[in-house]
């Protein structure tokens, strides 16, 4: 098969699992960061994806390599039971200390259907509704985040934080050789800057993934 063939192969698969997904190329490259020239170039058949790509985005859509790059003739149906099967319902908590047990009161307020491929991953996922407007226009009061379990981020992620063990923020998180700082997006708040012993009062417990914006 030539070159041209396997470009265009893809280009069908890649459309296919876009539509059966629902998404559209802004979000597939919000979503991945990919480039939209890239992949724009990539839908019309002029360029075909290095390998680390094909990889990237057949996690994102939770197929093999083969359902991006081979030429077959699968039903939708079948293609969409499986994505379906990786929606997984995750739970809302009213609040980011209530989420991570800060709090004795770990009420879940409701679960909200999230695509997630990795069993793993989705356990150690949970969403937040978001008060406040620290983190405006960003992430807005009402706003749900979709936070992934973990005790480091890399420096200026926005990662959820407890403050002395019980006070949870949502943040960025910025790194110096003896410091932490803990910047809002919205200019009215100061920056928190915690430095020597003071360090040891944050406690990163989370990276926000994404933010689902209130409709109210």
């Amino acid at each position: 098969m030539n070159d041209s063939a396997n470009k265009k192969i893809f280009a069908l698969n890649l459309q296919r699992l876009m539509q059966i997904k629902g998404i559209d190329r802004r979000r597939l490259c919000d979503d991945l960061k990919f480039k939209y020239s890239t992949v724009s170039e990539w839908l019309s058949g002029s360029k075909y994806p290095r390998i680390d790509k094909i990889e990237a985005l057949a996690d994102y859509f939770g197929v093999l390599k083969s359902a991006l790059i081979e030429e077959k003739n699968t039903p939708v149906s079948n293609i969409s039971g499986l994505l379906q099967s990786y929606v997984r319902m995750v739970p809302v908590f009213e609040s980011v200390s209530a989420g991570f047990g800060a709090y004795a009161s770990n009420e879940v307020i409701d679960y909200t259907p999230i695509y997630i491929p990795s069993a793993y991953e989705a356990e150690n996922t949970i969403c937040v509704r978001v008060k406040g407007d620290s983190m405006y226009p960003k992430i807005e009061d009402g706003d749900i985040i979709q936070v992934y379990k973990q005790e480091s981020v890399d420096s200026g992620s926005i990662a959820v934080v407890l403050l002395d063990g019980d006070e949870g923020l949502v943040k960025k998180v910025v790194y110096g050789k003896d410091w932490i700082e803990l910047h809002s997006i919205n200019p009215m708040y100061p920056v928190m800057r915690f430095t020597g012993e003071d360090i040891l009062r944050i406690r990163v417990v989370g990276l926000v993934r994404k933010i689902i914006k209130s409709c109210d």
